[in-house]
C-alpha cells in the first residue's frame, strides 16, 4: 500500500491524492495538521532522501523561523527536533511507495514509474 503524508489544503497533495485515485491505487493518508509523526519516520525520511529534500526552505513557515532555529537544522538532531514541531517546513507530500521508496513532491511521470 501506499502511504501519504502531508496535509488536506496543500495543492501538491491534492494532485498526488487525485492522481493515486486516477489510476485505482489504494492508499493511505497521514494529515500532518491532525496526526504526530513519529520521531522514527522522520529519522527514517532523514536518512533515505536527506535534509536538503525534506526541509522547505521556500516556506512561509521557514522564513518565520529566528536565525537560531535555522541554523540548528545543521544537526541532525536539530533538524529531526524543528521537521516534528513545525511540520509545515516538511516539503509535501512525502510519499512512502510499495516498493519502499520514497518520494517528496508530485510528480506523475515518477509516480508511473514505482506501478
Amino acid at each position: 500500500m501506499i502511504h501519504i503524508y502531508g496535509i488536506p489544503n496543500c495543492d501538491s497533495v491534492k494532485k498526488a491524492l487525485e492522481w493515486c485515485k486516477q489510476q485505482k491505487l489504494e492508499y493511505t493518508f497521514h494529515d500532518f495538521k491532525r496526526e504526530d509523526i513519529a520521531p522514527g519516520k522522520l529519522k527514517a525520511w532523514f536518512k533515505a532522501i536527506g535534509l536538503d529534500i525534506l526541509l522547505n526552505k521556500k516556506s512561509t513557515t521557514w522564513r518565520g523561523l529566528t536565525q537560531e532555529e535555522q541554523v540548528a537544522t545543521s544537526s541532525e538532531k536539530g533538524a529531526l527536533l524543528l521537521l516534528k514541531e513545525k511540520t509545515s517546513i516538511i516539503k509535501r507530500p512525502v510519499v512512502e511507495w510499495m516498493n519502499g521508496k520514497i518520494t517528496v513532491g508530485f510528480d506523475a511521470t515518477k509516480f508511473s514509474s514505482f506501478l
